[in-house]
């Protein structure tokens, strides 16, 4: 017995090891999967001329989440569960590597069925981000939570109440709408995270350091999208000069000419309302 035992026992450990690198595969594949659907996602709520995300309040925003899918379910006492991920706003107005994250919440009162709806949440404070990343927030609780203002609202921003720390939006059935999430908790996606970027043990704020490695592909197709929903598809800030094309003269000092067309690049940075709601944006 045995022998026999130790002769099967190196391909009993192969089929072991074949199994952790096939399920670590389709870890990663489903990350992959998670960017690439949240990317079409806010692309596609963005082409919504009448029903997208007002850009004045991407351009103010300290972090954008997008939560494909979410299953709402009700029979009496509802509940609702979905994945998805967030980037925040660094101080150079660039945007963070992905976070990976679940949105789980329940509701009471009279409902049945099951819904899928896609969700997406606009951070306009310092104080929920923080909270993210210390591991939870509790929309509601922890941070201010209000439906968005959508689409032609946007030109009546003189109407809006910008008191919140969070807008939700909500796309179920082709419509996209303000979405009431309160009580819906916000967590990080340890093993998803740990998956994606190959690191046991990575911390939320390893992820959105300002000097932290490039997220693999496809994080900077998601990141992009994201930056051009905020600037209206204004290119990224760099702190690097554009490079000179090959064989063209370097562009003239601004002490040898004051009539030199000025950069039409379009930079954001986090800056917090001190007065919300008295003072909309133009």
């Amino acid at each position: 017995m045995l022998t026999r035992f130790r002769q099967f026992a190196p391909w009993f450990a192969v089929f072991v090891l074949s199994c952790a690198m096939g399920a670590s595969a389709m870890a990663g594949e489903r990350q992959d999967a998670r960017l690439l659907t949240s990317t079409q996602v806010l692309s596609e709520l963005m082409r919504m001329p009448e029903q997208n995300i007002p850009t004045w309040l991407l351009e103010r925003a300290y972090a954008v989440a997008v939560i494909p899918s979410v299953i709402k379910v009700g029979l009496g006492i509802g509940g609702r569960r979905g994945k998805g991920v967030l980037v925040v706003r660094k101080d150079t107005g660039q945007w963070s590597n992905p976070i990976f994250i679940n949105l789980t919440g329940g509701s009471f009162g009279f409902q049945v069925g099951v819904q899928s709806a896609d969700v997406v949440l606009v951070f306009t404070s310092k104080q929920s981000i923080e909270g993210i990343v210390g591991g939870k927030v509790t929309l509601g609780a922890d941070a201010s939570v209000a439906a968005g203002p959508i689409g032609r609202q946007s030109s009546a921003a003189t109407d809006i109440g910008l008191t919140a720390q969070v807008y939700s939006y909500s796309r179920a059935s082709g419509l996209f709408a303000g979405v009431a999430l309160d009580g819906s908790a916000i967590t990080i996606d340890s093993n998803s995270n740990e998956a994606f970027y190959k690191r046991p043990g990575i911390l939320a704020s390893e992820i959105i350091r300002s000097d932290a490695p490039a997220a693999p592909s496809p994080a900077d197709q998601f990141i992009a999208a994201v930056q051009q929903s905020a600037t209206g598809g204004a290119p990224a800030p760099s702190s690097a000069p554009p490079a000179q094309p090959a064989g063209q003269p370097a562009a003239p000092s601004s002490t040898a000419s004051s009539s030199a067309p000025a950069s039409s690049g379009v930079q954001t940075y986090p800056m917090e309302d001190p007065n919300p709601g008295q003072e909309p944006p133009q």
